[in-house]
This record gives structure tokens, C-alpha cells and sequence, in this order.
């Protein structure tokens, strides 16, 4: 390694930005002043060892202990939830808000002592995790609030309909809720990239108390939304011909009339075209915030990445793609709602119409998908592995809750297989459900590939050597058809093009990246850079943001038709026959949810992707 002071040149070293020198190329060590006070010896030595193992013990015991309170207060309120799901007698909807604002209020105190502790101490420098809490996803949280927002104004307005016959607590919610989201969001928005150093067991506590007490209003609002959807379903297998399925609707109506009349009717029916949203912000709010509690104590290195840039040039194909199936999908889905339940012959038809759809979507996705992975095969950069919670977070979530639509596509299949009699329907439920599963497979694996590489790398073949031929002072260019299928010098750092020339002429500087620090010769270098490869540089990036966007949007597309009650698990009756009505539904409302926040996690996780492509 070269050191300062010792004769060698510095200033191309300097000139060079982190990611043209490699992963490969050694770091300095931080000057003595940032060792942590009372440091005895060498890093490597025994004392340091057993000085970092006492440091991380109490941190590891305040996460033990706070993840068992936040199980704890995440099992008791799903008790809650079951009672009132299940009619338990003495446990009722009062009981179970009463207990959800109580949590709500408990965080709103521990946000508003960490902002005001913040904002005291707003002049020191604080550590952050640049890949958590992106601009975009921020923005995301605070649409899906605004919707929030708007649904605890429609709970408030039914309240006041029927407040003659309705527990105070049921307007009371709404109001915490409103007050809740509105500093959540701001919280976020300022907070969610801070890597806390100090109070950290109380953090700890605060923090996953937040994230749980988000995860129960999940579940409140899932728990909403799926009682009002199986009251449809139950009305809609009466038209397909399973009259012999008990039909018993779970009718929640208060005991009183509304006042005024029509006003009730309009805001019970509004409130379920919201719940998608409010499902969607509460869940993206419990991953922002357990990426926060990850990140507490944690120790970051000086390497920050490149930050993202979003680039609309040359994804015309992708992006016409997209909007066309997301444009079809709206179709598909209002046709689906008029049709079905009308009569047999009409429900049938719509089955039979949204599995042909669905059908040819997911071969289109997995085709691209396929093609996104071969790229990555063909070029053979190392991935990052890095320790990163937000990564990894994103990474876990896909594969969790893509089990969920595995669940009730191998129910499907196994009811096709094991039924007596078949409509015609059943014949595309069955290639349905198949590449239900394989197109999220292969998606899977596009998006954790893309997710661990680094943001607009260069090919391997140009990043790994960068010739610069100097002459008598002045630099001479390289063949221009060495770069056709490459980056471009205005692809190129800066820095990069400023190296200064060497002080005797016909002198060759090169940079050699990765592990093979070997020098290689200059007819090597030229035919490297020149051999023509698949899709090298800006074409291969084209290709893979054309793919993300396309894939972004469809994922946009298949989030709305379960969202919005488009849901033919529920509607072609043929599980129901086989596993009986209520096993089925109990499956149906368990993986559902986790179905539909697949989609919507793939699409942030895809423009994430797009973004560093």
C-alpha cells in the first residue's frame, strides 16, 4: 500500500473515486483519535476480542428482551382480534380498539421524547444508513397515509351516523388513528435512516414496540377488509351452483338507524375500496421501522453508496409494455365484478376471462424475468454481500410472503387433481395456479440478484482495465470501436480522465481492478476491451432497465385485482368442494394478505432495482 510521506506520487491515487479503485483495493485505517477510548493493543488481539464481546452482550440481551415484549404484546392482540372475529362472549370490537389505542398512544409518547430529543441534539453528527428510507419509498408511506387518513375521516363520519347505538371507542379510533399516522409519517420521514447510539436499550423497546403495534393494525384492517369480501363471496356461490354450502353472513350493521339514511350505506361502501391502502401503508410502515431497530447499535464502515438516480431514457419498450397490461388489468378487473355473481353462465365466463389474462401475464413476466437472469450470468461481476438490514429485510420479505400465493396455488392443484367433477373453468385454473408459482420463483431470483450488485457498475471486461497512453504530455484516445458496445468517456468518472502525465513520454498508466492485481499487456488490454460480447455496457443496462420497469408495472397490474376484490380463490367454488367451506376460507384469509404484499414489495423492491440498474 502506498502511504503519504513516503515519495510516492498520491495524487492519482486521490483522483480515483471508491468504486474505480475496486473492492479489492486496500483501505487506510482510521487515525487513532476514533479508536474507542481505553483501546489496549492491536485489533486483532485477545484484550480487543473480549473488549468487543462485553460491549455486544448487553446489546444482544436488550434485543432479546425487547423482541420477547413486542411477541408478547403481538400475541395478546391477536387473541383480541380472534375473540371478536369468533363472536367470543365478553370479548367485543370495543375491547379490541380500546386496546389498539392504547398501543398507539403508548408509541405516540415514545416518538415524540425521541424527536425532542433529536431536535435538542440536532448539532451533532449522526451516524446514517444510506440505504435505508429512500426518497421514493418515504413518498410511497405518505400517499398510502394520505389514504389513511381519508378512511379514519369516513370511520368518524359512520360514528357520527350511528352514534346512537355505537361505543364511544369506535370514534375515539379513528381520531388516535389520524393523529398516529399524521406523526408516524413524520417520524419516518426524518428518522428512518438514523443508526442510534445512545439510550439504546430504551430505543430498543420504543422502536419494536412501534413496529408491532403497526403490524396489529395490519391485521385490523386485514381482519376488516376479509369479513366484508366473504360476505360477497358467500352471496356469489349461491350463482355458481354450490347451494349446498351453508351460507350464514357475518353482518356487522349497527342495531339503530343511520341518520341520515343514505349517508351511512355510501361511507361502509367507500371505506372498502381504502382498506387496500391503509393494508399497505401499515405493513411498509413495520418494515421501515424494524430496519430501524436493526440498525440500533449498529457499526457502519465509511463506504456510503452511489446515490440512486431515477433515469426515464430508453425504457420506451418496457414502459409501453407495462402500461398496456396495467391498462388491460383495469379492464379485466371492472368486467370481472359486473360479471361475476350475475348468473352462472356469466360468472363462469369471467373465471374463465381472467384466467386466460393472468395466464399469458405471468408467461410474459417470467419470460423477462429469465432474460434478466441470464444477463447477470453472462457477466461476471462479484455481488456485494455486505451486512446490510434493509437488504436483507427486502430479500426475506419476498420469499415470506411469496409463500403465501404459493399456498393457495398448490391448494388449487391439489383440488383440480383430487375433485370429482370439473368445470370448465377448472382446465385454466390448473396452468394458472402453476405459473403462479414458477413466474414468482424466477421473479425471486431477478430481484435478489439485482438487489446485491452494486448501482452503475461498469462491464467487468472495461472495469477491470482502463488504459490511458500518454505521449510527449498529451494523452492519446483509444479506438473508438473499442468502446461501441461500452461505456462512453462521458460514462466515465471525472476524475478518471484527469490523470496527470508522466513525466517521460510513451508511458502507459494503467489501473487493474478486482483480485487479479497482475499487469497485463497492452495488446491483452485492447483485445479485451474490443472483443465483442453479448449486450456489453450501456446496452446490457438497457436491456435490464427495460426488464425492471416492465416487471415493475405488471406487479402494479396483479396488485389491484385481489386488492379490490377480484379474488377467483374466492369465487369458482371448487377448493370450497374439496377441502370443505370453511378450512378453505380460513387458508384463503391467512395467505391473502400476504399475496398481496408480495406484489406491492416486488414493485418497490423492482424500482429500487431500476434505480441502481
Amino acid at each position: 500500500m502506498i502511504r503519504e510521506g513516503q515519495g510516492a506520487p498520491a495524487a492519482p491515487l486521490a483522483a480515483l473515486s471508491d468504486s474505480e479503485r475496486g473492492s479489492s483495493w486496500p483501505t487506510a485505517r482510521p487515525p487513532a483519535p476514533f479508536l474507542a477510548p481505553g483501546f489496549r493493543g492491536s485489533p486483532g488481539s485477545p484484550a480487543a476480542r473480549r473488549g468487543a464481546v462485553r460491549e455486544s452482550f448487553p446489546q444482544k440481551l436488550a434485543e432479546a428482551l425487547s423482541s420477547q415484549y413486542a411477541l408478547n404484546v403481538f400475541v395478546a392482540g391477536l387473541l383480541f382480534l380472534l375473540a371478536w372475529a369468533v363472536h367470543a362472549s365478553g370479548v367485543g370490537k370495543r375491547d379490541l380498539l380500546c386496546f389498539l389505542t392504547a398501543l398507539m398512544l403508548l408509541q405516540l409518547l415514545w416518538m415524540l421524547w425521541y424527536v425532542r430529543r433529536s431536535s435538542a441534539h440536532r448539532r451533532l453528527i449522526r451516524l446514517k444508513d444510506t440505504y435505508a428510507g429512500a426518497r421514493w419509498l418515504r413518498g410511497s408511506i405518505a400517499l398510502f397515509a394520505l389514504i389513511t387518513i381519508i378512511l379514519g375521516c369516513l370511520k368518524i363520519g359512520y360514528f357520527i351516523g350511528f352514534s346512537e347505538c355505537l361505543s364511544a371507542t369506535e370514534g375515539v379510533f379513528p381520531v388516535t388513528h389520524a393523529v398516529h399516522t399524521l406523526l408516524q409519517v413524520y417520524f419516518l420521514w426524518g428518522h428512518s435512516k438514523d443508526i442510534i447510539q445512545s439510550f439504546k436499550t430504551l430505543e430498543r423497546f420504543g422502536v419494536i414496540h412501534s413496529v408491532f403495534t403497526n403490524l396489529l393494525l395490519w391485521a385490523n384492517s386485514v381482519l376488516n377488509e376479509s369479513k366484508h369480501q366473504l360476505n360477497e363471496h358467500k352471496e356469489r356461490l349461491i350463482t355458481l351452483g354450490f347451494g349446498n354450502i351453508t351460507i350464514v353472513l357475518d353482518d356487522h350493521t349497527p342495531p339503530c338507524n343511520c341518520t341520515p339514511p343514505t349517508l351511512c350505506p355510501a361511507i361502509s361502501h367507500g371505506m372498502y375500496y381504502l382498506y387496500p391502502f391503509n393494508i399497505e401503508y401499515q405493513i411498509l410502515a413495520s418494515t421501515m421501522l424494524y430496519v430501524l431497530w436493526k440498525n440500533i447499535g449498529r457499526k457502519v464502515d465509511s463506504h456510503q453508496h452511489r446515490k440512486m438516480q431515477f433515469r426515464s431514457r430508453g425504457v420506451l419498450l418496457g414502459s409501453v409494455l407495462g402500461l398496456t397490461v396495467l391498462a388491460t388489468t383495469i379492464g379485466v378487473v371492472v368486467v370481472y365484478l359486473i360479471q361475476i355473481g350475475r348468473s352462472k353462465t356469466k360468472s363462469e365466463a369471467a373465471l374463465i376471462m381472467f384466467y386466460l389474462y393472468a395466464i399469458i401475464l405471468l408467461m410474459l413476466m417470467g419470460a423477462a424475468g429469465l432474460v434478466g437472469i441470464r444477463i447477470y450470468r453472462l457477466d461476471e461481476q462479484s455481488l456485494d454481500e455486505s451486512k446490510n438490514p434493509a437488504r436483507k429485510l427486502d430479500a426475506d420479505l419476498l420469499v415470506v410472503t411469496a409463500s403465501g400465493s404459493w399456498f393457495i396455488s398448490w391448494g388449487s392443484i391439489l383440488a383440480i387433481l383430487c375433485a370429482e367433477s370439473r368445470p370448465p373453468y377448472t382446465w385454466y385454473n390448473l396452468p394458472y395456479s402453476i405459473l403462479a408459482v414458477v413466474e414468482k420463483y424466477i421473479q425471486n431470483l431477478f430481484i435478489i440478484e439485482s438487489i446485491h450488485r452494486e448501482p452503475g457498475r461498469l462491464s467487468e471486461d472495461i472495469r477491470t482495465l482502463r488504459v490511458v497512453t500518454v505521449y510527449n504530455g498529451n494523452p492519446t484516445s483509444l479506438p473508438s470501436s473499442c468502446f461501441k458496445n461500452g461505456p462512453t468517456a462521458g460514462d466515465m468518472a471525472p476524475q478518471a480522465l484527469e490523470m496527470p502525465p508522466a513525466a517521460n513520454g510513451n508511458t502507459c498508466l494503467r489501473e487493474v481492478g478486482g483480485k487479479d492485481r497482475e499487469d497485463k499487456s497492452w495488446e491483452r488490454a485492447q483485445g479485451s476491451a474490443c472483443h465483442p460480447c453479448f449486450l456489453q455496457g450501456n446496452a446490457q443496462r438497457r436491456v435490464l432497465r427495460n426488464i425492471a420497469a416492465f416487471l415493475f408495472l405488471c406487479n402494479i397490474s396483479l396488485w389491484i385485482p385481489p386488492a379490490f376484490g377480484c379474488r377467483p380463490e374466492y369465487d369458482n367454488g371448487l377448493e370450497e368442494t374439496v377441502f370443505g367451506f370453511e378450512p378453505w376460507i380460513i387458508v384463503v384469509n391467512l395467505a391473502m394478505p400476504f399475496s398481496i404484499f408480495y406484489r406491492m414489495h416486488a414493485a418497490a423492491s423492482l424500482f429500487e432495482v431500476y434505480c441502481k440498474i
